[in-house]
């Protein structure tokens, strides 16, 4: 198989629908805000494209407009018109998403502007040497507060993602966590991905839950651990500066 043919079996679906309260922006969504010298969902865009990623689809939502207006005809949108959920975005993106791609990325439009070539490259790599059906990527935060935590069992093999406000005290210890980044098989998204039940807390539908019904269904799930890279999430105007500061310290 040539690398252009493989390209065009790679998608990629970056998810740019949430509101980002917490900015308190009315008309611009928080990924369109600069990291470095570009907005931070063009970062992304450019890395995907390096990676040959032959279809890429941004789930718009909230200030759509100032998200499309920064990206054009560069990748497909989808319009998520309800915030309901990570896997609620991931069936708007799929709608669009054309057939023929095998292997979908899944990643957020702000932090993944953080992400070097070499850290999706790893990813991928491992989705296809295991086989995998579902492979998510791991960092470690030497305070993960505020993050989903990975849970792993005596084999090290990953059996969940707990939220913090639902995590036990020990599990609250543990310093690997889950960014939001993840490889599929398009197979595996079309049999369960409408199998997820909303959350009863939130009323929202949620990616990690692909990860108890795969283990369920002795589908192959592996976790990439990419270790203490540099990461932040981007939800407040002081985790941008934040933000700022630590992308000038990335060598791509």
């Amino acid at each position: 198989m040539n690398k252009n043919k493989k390209s065009e079996l790679l998608g990629a679906i970056v998810l740019a629908a949430g509101k980002g309260s917490r900015m308190k922006s009315k008309k611009i969504n928080k990924v369109v805000l600069n990291l470095g010298d570009k907005p931070m969902i063009v970062h992304t865009i450019n890395l995907l494209s390096e990676l040959n990623f032959g279809a890429i689809v941004v789930v718009v939502g909230f200030a759509k407009k100032s998200v499309i207006s920064v990206l054009g005809n560069k990748v497909y949108f989808a319009e998520q018109r309800k915030r309901l959920g990570t896997a609620h975005a991931v069936s708007c993106a799929m709608k669009v998403m054309p057939e023929h791609v095998e292997n979908i990325l899944v990643l957020n439009g702000d932090d993944s502007a953080f992400y070097k070539r070499s850290t999706i490259e790893k990813l991928l790599k491992e989705h296809f040497k295991n086989g995998s059906s579902f492979t998510l990527l791991t960092i470690k935060k030497d305070d993960p507060t505020g993050l989903g935590r990975v849970i792993r069992d005596k084999n090290n093999k990953v059996r969940a993602i707990v939220e913090e406000k639902d995590a036990t005290a020990k599990e609250r210890k543990i310093k690997e966590i889950n960014p939001g980044c993840y490889f599929f098989t398009s197979e595996f998204l079309a049999k369960y991905l409408s199998k997820i039940k909303k959350s009863e807390v939130t009323g929202e539908y949620y990616l990690t839950s692909l990860i108890n019904m795969g283990i369920k269904n002795n589908e192959t799930i592996d976790a990439v651990k990419m270790g203490k890279i540099v990461w932040r999430g981007v939800n407040t105007k002081d985790e941008l500066d934040e933000a700022e500061k630590l992308f000038f310290t990335l060598e791509k």
